[in-house]
């Protein structure tokens, strides 16, 4: 019997609910199934070991029927319900499912209506423009197939992709800190794209000094959270993880440590211009230490700051190695915010509409975590997912959230919502409601296909509200998974500057929105940056770590984070209290 790995187990029961869904299934059974492809995705333990053991339900989102299916297709290597369901669809009408932007329900549609049943005649129909002839299908969705297709580069019809930043280092941490324990081990450091806060990593890095390589090595290979491994050659190991992560671990001497670690965190680009630059100074960058071509000598260092040294450069931060402005004449490092620095988050759900917590739950949370204030901002009437909350229901939550800010302590509680923008730009509360409230977010959740200057112009309008504060995930992407809606961004952000109107970085790792790109062009705007968590409960509330990681990227120093300052400064930011100091100083 093989052991499968949970990247195996994942896909399978991915697939079971695909075909559920294209089989017209109630969409709680289909919900299920992906739920629990998401829970053994990220196991970091084998997860078909803990359903042979009968122990794979104390996973979450694993039941009893899931882990049945999971032990037959350990031990057959089919799940009976897929094989039936298969038998129904053709392969192609299976991975038609995965396209972005097309999904069970329109394969199911353009299977009936057109017979299409391959990604072959997918591309045909798109290209003949008679996917349109579908009722309530376009141009517009040609036009999105298309592009699916053209990402599309496996056999089987899966778009390859890179693995998340948050699922990459609950792996590379849990493995650091692992080999770290071992007496083996001197030091061991995570490198590669990973350590500069990337939104997606291809692979790990790990750079390692040991005492014993060959025991580390051996070590590495046991783990637990180690699928697979074989020897690299020299002294090191490659692995894969139960996430289907590929890992490299690397060991050297100590006094390589910081020529290694400098080689392997990268970016490509920035060590092209960094090579490129000693070159000009008759020096040679490598892994293995900078050559010195006058004197023949190559210098070995053992931290990263003796190479930046060495070449005259003051110590870059991971984050700031792309190539993007580091070696320019005259650069000075600046001290980048620092989860330490956040003072508040501006952006959290309840069970008001779609979170998992109560009020008080959020603030006891948020309290813990050493904010001094929070801002509930439940969604509002329209924002398209059924969760909301009325006008009627928004004059209900001010005053509970006014209830649990005076019985709590040390943390000032702040009621806002988080509004709709409207197709038109307007929002979905009338003034006299938002009025009332302490802090009001903005963001687009409907109406997401609309052409560039429709868009622009809708967020445009929205900045310009009198009582929007901030605009939250001005994009609308989700890494991987959905691209940035058509947007200039350039235009919102000198509209912002204009109106005041702060920016926000989604901290959501699957968001992370504003990128660093538009972070950074923000700020240099003049625009206050804000790290908002958009925590849907209390243990997601942590998160802002990957906001901190963008904001990082984008060059940003604390004084330019609105949230990083003290709840009284960062009150006089709000456009109400803007306004009520114009009108008094009048």
């Amino acid at each position: 019997m093989t052991q499968l790995s949970n990247t195996d187990i994942a896909a399978a029961l991915d697939e079971l609910g695909d075909l559920y869904e294209l089989d017209g299934a109630i969409i709680h059974r289909v919900v299920a199934y992906r739920n629990g492809a998401k829970a053994v995705r990220d196991a970091p333990v084998s997860v078909a070991a803990l359903a042979l053991e009968g122990t794979a339900t104390e996973l979450p989102g694993i039941g009893g029927t899931l882990q049945d299916k999971i032990v037959a297709l350990a031990q057959t290597g089919v799940i009976p319900a897929a094989e039936k369901l298969r038998a129904k669809y053709p392969a192609g009408v299976v991975a038609m499912t995965r396209l972005p932007g097309l999904g069970p329900k329109r394969a199911r549609l353009l299977y009936g209506e057109l017979g299409i049943s391959s990604l072959d005649e997918l591309r045909a129909a798109a290209e003949q423009e008679r996917l349109r002839t579908v009722k309530g299908l376009g141009p517009k969705f040609e036009a999105t197939v298309l592009e699916a297709l053209s990402g599309e580069n496996a056999a089987d019809g899966s778009v390859r992709a890179r693995t998340l930043l948050s699922r990459a280092l609950r792996a590379g941490e849990a493995i650091v800190e692992a080999l770290r324990e071992l007496p083996a081990a001197n030091t061991v450091e995570l490198a590669g794209s990973a350590r500069r806060g990337a939104d997606d990593v291809k692979d790990l890095d790990i750079i390692a000094t040991a005492s014993d390589p060959t025991a580390l090595v051996e070590a590495f290979a046991a783990l637990e959270l180690i699928e697979s491994s074989s020897h690299a050659g020299g002294a090191g190991a490659r692995g894969r993880t139960h996430t289907g992560l590929d890992v490299d671990l690397r060991i050297v001497a100590p006094e390589q440590r910081g020529n290694l670690l400098q080689h392997f965190t990268g970016s490509k680009e920035h060590n092209v211009a960094l090579r490129e630059r000693a070159v000009r100074q008759g020096l040679h960058v490598s892994e293995y230490g900078v050559l010195d071509d006058t004197t023949g000598i190559t210098h070995q260092c053992a931290t990263e700051e003796e190479v930046y040294a060495l070449l005259g450069l003051p110590y870059i931060e991971p984050e700031l190695r792309e190539n993007r402005g580091e070696f320019d004449a005259g650069f000075v490092p600046p001290r980048l915010v620092t989860e330490a620095d956040i003072r508040g988050d501006l952006h959290c759900h309840t069970t008001a509409s779609d979170g998992r917590n109560s009020i008080e739950e959020m603030a006891l949370a948020a309290r813990a975590l050493g904010y001094e204030y929070l801002a509930i901002t439940d969604h509002s009437a329209t924002h398209g997912f059924d969760d909301d909350v009325s006008p009627e229901e928004l004059l209900v939550q001010i005053e509970r959230v006014r209830e649990v800010d005076a019985a709590i302590d040390g943390l000032t509680l702040l009621i806002g919502t988080e509004t709709n923008i409207l197709p038109d730009g307007s929002v979905d509360y009338e003034d006299d409601l938002l009025a009332q409230l302490d802090w009001v977010i903005a963001s687009v959740h409907t109406s997401m296909r609309m052409d560039e200057a429709a868009m622009t112009e809708r967020v445009i309008r929205a900045v310009q509200h009198p009582w929007v504060d901030a605009i939250a995930h001005p994009t609308g992407r989700l890494i991987g998974r959905r691209p940035p809606y058509p947007i200039d961004m350039s235009a919102v952000i000198a509209a912002a500057a204009e109106a005041g109107t702060m920016l926000e970085i989604n901290a959501n790792p699957d968001r992370r929105d504003l990128n660093e790109i538009h972070a950074r062009a923000a700020a240099a705007a003049g625009v206050p940056i804000l790290i908002d968590s958009d925590a849907h409960g209390a243990d997601t509330l942590g998160t802002l770590r990957y906001g901190v990681l963008t904001a990082r990227r984008a060059w940003l120093a604390p004084e330019q984070v609105a949230n990083t300052l003290p709840w009284p400064q960062f009150a006089a930011l709000r456009k109400r209290a803007r306004r009520a100091a114009a009108t008094s100083s009048t």
